[in-house]
């Protein structure tokens, strides 16, 4: 039995709907083949994903293959309650915009109760679940798939730990994944999200970045592109990563960029963007150090970037100026606005509509074919990279959507790059 806030707003969730639907032709093509050949027969999945109408489009093409799907959302402010709305009516969904964390859990449990098969998860909460509270269920778990750089990261200290009880796919991995969602859909959303919450000019500012990573690299280039003055912010040594901050922060100084420390920046900073996946990237030490009206918003998975309790601490008022906007006055009159409540900036509701639509059908196509490799394949309780066949196809899929095809090596070529002989 879902549980969504309006059954009524199912009208107007089906239209959102049909808009992502004409406008994902990856999905589009997958879907037509799940309809045919039905690999997912017989599965049932749990979803913990943003809910909003392009990830619908995903569940919907899940349920083509035959799944038995449920879901609820991996963020309390994320969800479309329209979109929510229309997909009760075609599967279990538990999510509204706004839940406290009590509901947020409570809805988590709610779609593990459908003892499910695989696992899609963002941000490794429905995993992580059934590893704490919910062992009983994990028998029944064949696999799962990630989607989000902080879930992976999670992963891999529970693969590390010897903890991870059955394989996951990180999705985040896949080459295109990083293309489609963190570089290039993450920095066109957060900037979007921006911009409406505020209705602020970035020509002129002063923006920094917090953490040049995939997302961080995308968000500079945009913010660049529309005229601010871009700072970026590194780390000295890794925290987990694949890739040193020195490496990143060399990249980002090359790129033409001022790179900095935060404490460093903070002075300097009209607007701030975090991206690092890390905790209070932006802390006690650092608020008296911020100019007057400096704007704080997070594009991280969890608001814990932001130190939101310090800041309330050292805030003499706190009220939420609009919608998506919290203004926070300091003992000393100095005021700072938080976006979003220092959740990700680029999803909650009402400003954040997501990545757009292209971005996210390529993404949900890896995630699509993906959960069918978990199903027609035994893996180890690991956590494993999308197959590159899956990765370079769903590129190709992308590719020919938008009209481009490209040509293949002749038999010659192919012989000369395998070859190590001297070439003539």
């Amino acid at each position: 039995m879902s549980k969504v806030k309006d059954e009524k707003l199912a009208v107007k969730g089906e239209q959102e709907l049909e808009w992502a639907r004409i406008n994902m032709p990856v999905l589009a093509q997958i879907r037509d083949e799940f309809v045919k050949n039905k690999p997912l027969r017989n599965i049932r999945i749990a979803t913990c994903l943003h809910l909003e109408k392009k990830t619908g489009i995903l569940l919907e093409t899940l349920a083509a293959g035959g799944a038995s799907v449920a879901s609820c959302s991996c963020n309390p402010l994320t969800t479309d309650d329209k979109v929510a709305a229309a997909l009760a009516k075609k599967m279990e969904v538990f999510a509204w915009a706004g839940q406290n964390d009590k509901e947020y859990y409570e809805n988590i449990n709610h779609v593990l109760d459908t003892k499910p098969h695989i696992i899609i998860d963002d941000g490794c909460d429905l995993i992580f679940a059934l590893h704490k509270d919910r062992t009983e269920l994990l028998e029944n778990i064949k696999g799962g798939c990630e989607e989000t750089t902080t879930g992976v990261t999670r992963l891999k200290a529970m693969e590390r730990d010897k903890a991870l009880k059955f394989p996951v796919i990180a999705v985040n991995n896949a080459y295109s994944k990083f293309l489609f969602d963190n570089r290039f859909g993450t920095a066109e959303s957060t900037i979007n999200a921006i911009m409406v919450a505020t209705n602020k000019l970035l020509a002129g500012k002063t923006a920094v970045v917090v953490g040049y990573g995939w997302c961080g690299r995308g968000i500079a280039d945009r913010l660049k592109g529309l005229g601010a003055n871009v700072i970026v912010v590194e780390i000295a040594g890794t925290l987990g990563t694949d890739q040193s901050g020195f490496h990143r922060a060399l990249e980002a100084l090359y790129s033409g960029y001022r790179v900095m420390s935060i404490t460093e920046a903070a002075k300097y900073g009209d607007i701030f963007i975090t991206a690092t996946g890390n905790k209070h990237i932006i802390n006690s030490s650092h608020f008296p150090l911020l100019k007057n009206k400096a704007i704080l918003s997070n594009a991280g998975h969890f608001n814990v970037e932001i130190d939101i309790p310090a800041l309330k601490e050292m805030s003499k008022n706190a009220r939420e100026i609009k919608d998506n906007v919290t203004e926070y006055e300091l003992k000393d009159g100095k005021k700072i606005y938080v976006l979003s409540d220092g959740r990700l900036v680029n999803l909650a509701r009402p400003s954040g509509q997501g990545h757009p639509i292209e971005i996210m059908d390529g993404s949900f196509g890896i995630q699509a074919l993906s959960v069918k490799y978990v199903a027609e394949n035994k893996l180890q309780p690991n956590v494993h990279d999308v197959p590159r066949d899956i990765d370079e196809r769903i590129a190709e899929l992308a590719l020919l959507a938008q009209g481009v095809r490209l040509e293949k090596p002749t038999p010659e070529q192919v012989k000369y790059s395998q070859s190590w002989e001297e070439g003539t």
